[in-house]
């Protein structure tokens, strides 16, 4: 019998090659692999029966007519649940849970730089200027969490250790740990009205599409702050703009938007109070490991016959 084909479609290929080999998997299938920027050969797209890539162009699903597998590189799959050539007998799997350490410390990085003066007193070292600043506590401040997924309890069990009250919004909003309050999503307001600093950790869902509005800014205090992390299509970006030029909420830093790169004439580049990321939040050395390990666990379970993890709920939309 011959063995099934997995198209490794990404760049870095090597680190899903040898956790393959390292789980004795590799025997048990054929593998292709093919940098992003390269299109596999037509054979190769023909007879693929699985695939891992973070996306592929338009069109391309059609000419893989034996593909019963996708596992995506990042946890958000708005970019494949859009396309019209996503089967219904295609299965795909996330990375969910492979930003648990990365993105929660990213996150803290924002609440600091909102908070400590480091940027100001970099700018003073230039000029060879003493300037005597003074920080914000954390301590004692209310981090709302909008969408308490994997990543959203991480930084909560972290915020909890430097004193800070947190609270969120969860579709199920059951107990949980290092959290005073689990809301549902039915409530944000409740959690936006309460909060001096506001993180977006949510898919990009059509229930989630501009949450962010004129209407939740205004439900937030003015001396409030929004950091992104979820999904650029959460908020809308005139609204947000409007609301930090005339400091109905003090600030914010984004790490994601609905075009990346954000382009050049975007306001958000120049609006102060409003700090640009180059989407660094998930990033890390050992990033392809850690999906790695997720990957030939999955590969087990299809090769098995048996439920794969981090399965998406097209219903829901991730």
């Amino acid at each position: 019998m011959t063995k099934p084909l997995l198209l490794l479609w990404t760049d870095g290929a090597d680190a899903y090659v040898k956790a393959m080999q390292e789980s004795g998997l590799a025997d048990r299938v054929r593998i292709a692999t093919a940098g992003r920027g390269v299109s596999p050969d037509a054979a190769t797209l023909d007879q693929a029966e699985m695939l891992l890539a973070f996306g592929v162009p338009p069109g391309t699903l059609t000419r893989m007519p034996k593909l019963r597998w996708i596992q995506s590189l990042t946890a958000g799959v708005e970019g494949w649940m859009a396309r019209d050539d996503l089967r219904d007998d295609i299965v795909l799997t996330c990375a969910r849970h492979t930003h648990r350490i990365q993105m929660p410390e990213n996150i803290l990085g924002a609440l600091f730089h909102i908070t400590k003066p480091y940027t100001a007193i970099v700018e003073d070292q230039k000029a060879r200027r003493w300037t005597r600043r003074i920080s914000t506590n954390l301590a004692g401040s209310t981090l709302g969490i909008l969408g308490l997924g994997a990543i959203g309890g991480e930084l909560a069990r972290k915020a909890a250790a430097l004193e800070v009250r947190v609270i969120g919004t969860r579709r199920n909003p059951a107990p949980m740990a290092g959290v005073e309050r689990v809301y549902a999503p039915e409530q944000t307001d409740e959690v936006l009205a309460q909060s001096d600093y506001v993180v977006l950790l949510l898919p990009a869902t059509p229930a989630t599409d501009n949450l962010m509005n004129a209407a939740r800014f205004a439900a937030m205090k003015p001396t409030a702050w929004l950091i992104n992390f979820g999904r650029g299509h959460i908020i809308k970006d005139d609204d947000l703009t409007e609301a930090v030029t005339h400091k109905r909420i003090a600030g914010a830093v984004l790490d994601v938007f609905r075009t990346e790169p954000l382009p050049q004439d975007h306001p958000f580049w120049t609006t102060p109070g409003i700090t640009v990321l180059p989407h660094i939040g998930g990033l890390h050395p050992e990033r392809d490991h850690v999906v790695a390990t997720l990957m030939v666990e999955n590969l087990r379970h299809f090769l098995d016959g048996t439920p794969m993890r981090e399965v998406v709920d097209r219903a829901v939309g991730y």
